[in-house]
């Protein structure tokens, strides 16, 4: 990448602009700016102080061919393309093309983001008296000239003509880099025409405004890269962002197709097809890209015979090297993955994406399932899929830097699951490691273990407490299923117990909305009572109810928090073994607190037969 530092008059810009020469990628957000913003950058310029550097990147490059789109507002072009895409300066340049040229009307917003249409204008006498007047001097005023008030039934100002803004004494901003002699040919003071001229129209018509200019061997990351570090008062651009606009760009497309592909409109099929699945709300386009280029990497390693082949990667410049014809490949097949990704996660009692444990594990499992097909579904192979997700999870392993390990899940998973010879135990089964305290610090929904858990909990035949009905996909949403306190807060709290044993996990299970209104904030004793009078049922009944919550009964009838809290954690750590196929060491002795846990080491924790996950 190679680039230029020049210096162009802002009277430059504005004929490039308004003639196609310069143009923007299509990866560009809208124009947005508020009027008081567009005042504060024409006085910036009528007083000769900088307004900061634009970036230009030149054309030419055919390993980005970005979309181009003209600056808005500018009416029909003249050119055949752009020389260079305004990558930084966007909405500086905009205001300035509008306000500057044509009829100078600006469609700009008010502070509160009402639309609205401006023209602004120069009080001749305030800004010959020096730039500190120049603030001053700037009006907006409305797009057609005609300033209002009571609602819009007085007239207050009227500079909808040459005639009415000399009258005024107010010089239009569109005329100085225009006929502006004209204009001040026909005022009637001609020492102010003629001062105006001098100390304003003659300055502002050398104004500089300096560019980087990159050329055109600069690649798509390069692009991504510098775009964030200049544009930091904006949103940060995505590869979504940047594909969009390359893949727009595609020659053979429009060729074969006679228009351009739209990946706007693709991922919003794609969205519309997932909008039956509540769990996939979260998932995102980078996601669904980060899929792809899993799946398009894999292939091209597979394909090449050298020594060297290509690595699999799902890495940000691996993403922007994908082609429309690699994205158009492998669409269908992840759109098909992601919606049986759904119904893996509903199996696994995991119905909405409040409780997903971590959004961003569903690219390799999406990729695995493309990989594998109709073969994830047997009983064997899906057996370890599981265990591998639930290692994931309660192991926490999607929490950090993670393409690394959606690379190692693609290449490991498949084989292993299968049961190939040559397979070797994936990162993520081997990486995963649960200990006994960890439930002790599992306090709130923003952890995945903590989510991962009370999904299994969901998954164990876990029932309703007053309706005995399951708390399947359907009775979740019917029931308004949430995780709630077993001990109530209130009781825990009279009752002088701990915050960490009281808000752990430990001491939390789904209930419907209907039973924790009935739990309140008495004593297990009192609310077991109430439910068995309510519900009309047998205390075994709803003992029985009650253990398949791995909760036992006869502690929580007794209202023996410490017996219950310590035997209810062993059945936890059993759970969680079983998921993992993993055992969980024990590091609490009973009633140790999480801080005096002594800590085991990795290489301690065993693992369990196969056939115990």
């Amino acid at each position: 990448m190679g680039f230029q530092t020049p210096l162009y008059e802002l009277s430059d810009y504005l004929k490039w602009t308004t003639s196609g020469k310069i143009q923007l990628p299509d990866f560009q957000r809208g124009y947005k700016w508020e009027d008081e913003r567009i005042r504060q950058l024409l006085v910036t310029i009528l007083r000769g102080h900088p307004l900061g550097v634009v970036m230009l990147l030149k054309t030419g490059n055919d390993q980005i061919r970005f979309k181009p789109r003209p600056i808005e507002g500018v009416g029909a072009l003249t050119s055949v393309g752009p020389e260079t895409l305004l990558l930084d300066g966007q909405q500086r340049l905009t205001s300035l093309t509008q306000a500057l040229t044509g009829s100078g009307v600006v469609h700009t917003m008010d502070s509160r983001g009402k639309l609205m249409d401006r023209q602004y204008f120069i009080d001749m006498e305030v800004a010959v008296q020096g730039e500190d007047r120049m603030d001053e001097a700037v009006l907006s005023l409305p797009g057609d000239g005609i300033e209002r008030e009571n609602f819009g039934r007085d007239i207050v100002r009227d500079v909808s003509t040459p005639d009415k803004e000399r009258a005024e004494g107010l010089f239009p901003v569109r005329l100085l880099f225009g006929d502006a002699m004209s204009w001040l040919f026909d005022l009637d003071d001609r020492d102010l025409a003629k001062d105006f001229n001098n100390k304003v129209v003659k300055p502002v018509g050398t104004y500089n405004i300096p560019a980087i200019e990159l050329d055109k061997d600069t690649s798509k990351a390069a692009v991504a890269t510098v775009f964030e570090k200049v544009n930091v008062g904006g949103l940060p651009l995505n590869v979504f962002e940047l594909l969009t606009a390359t893949f727009a760009g595609d020659a053979a497309y429009f060729h074969r197709h006679g228009t351009d592909f739209r990946l706007n409109d693709d991922w919003k099929e794609t969205q519309s097809r997932f909008s039956r699945y509540s769990v996939l709300a979260g998932l995102e386009s980078t996601d669904f890209l980060q899929a792809v280029t899993l799946l398009t990497t894999r292939k091209r390693n597979l394909q090449d015979t050298s020594s060297r082949p290509p690595a699999v990667s799902a890495k940000r410049e691996d993403v922007l090297k994908l082609t429309l014809e690699d994205y158009l490949e492998w669409v269908e097949p992840l759109r098909e993955a992601f919606v049986w990704v759904s119904t893996f996660l509903a199996d696994r009692h995991i119905f909405d994406v409040r409780f997903l444990p971590y959004p961003k594990q569903l690219v390799p499992l999406a990729a695995i399932r493309v990989v594998m097909g109709s073969e994830a579904d047997l009983i064997g192979t899906r057996e370890k899929l599981v265990r591998w997700f639930w290692c994931g999870i309660l192991g926490e392993l999607y929490g950090g830097a993670i393409e690394t390990r959606f690379v190692r899940d693609l290449e490991q998973v498949p084989g292993w699951a299968r049961g190939d010879a040559d397979a070797v135990t994936p990162n993520t089964v081997n990486d995963a490691t649960f200990v006994e305290s960890r439930l002790h610090s599992l306090r709130t929904r923003g952890a995945a273990a903590y989510k991962g858990i009370y999904a299994l909990l969901l998954g164990n035949e876990a029932r309703d407490w007053m309706e005995d009905k399951a708390l399947d996909l359907v009775q979740y949403v019917d029931l308004a299923v949430d995780i709630h306190h077993i001990f109530p807060k209130k009781w825990c709290e009279e009752h002088k117990i701990d915050d960490e044993r009281r808000e752990s996990i430990v001491n939390k299970t789904a209930i419907s909305a209907v039973t924790n209104r009935t739990i309140g904030g008495a004593a297990p004793s009192d609310y077991l009572a109430v439910i068995e009078k309510k519900a009309q049922i047998q205390s075994e009944k709803l003992d029985g109810l009650v253990e398949a919550h791995l909760v036992p009964a006869g502690l929580l009838r007794a209202n023996d928090f410490d017996s219950y809290f310590v035997e209810r954690r062993e059945r936890l750590c059993q759970l969680v073994e079983k998921a993992m196929g993993k055992v969980v060491p024990r590091d609490l002795d009973r009633g140790e607190s999480e801080e005096d846990s002594t800590q085991f080491q990795l290489e301690e924790i065993e693992e369990l037969p196969d056939e115990a996950a």
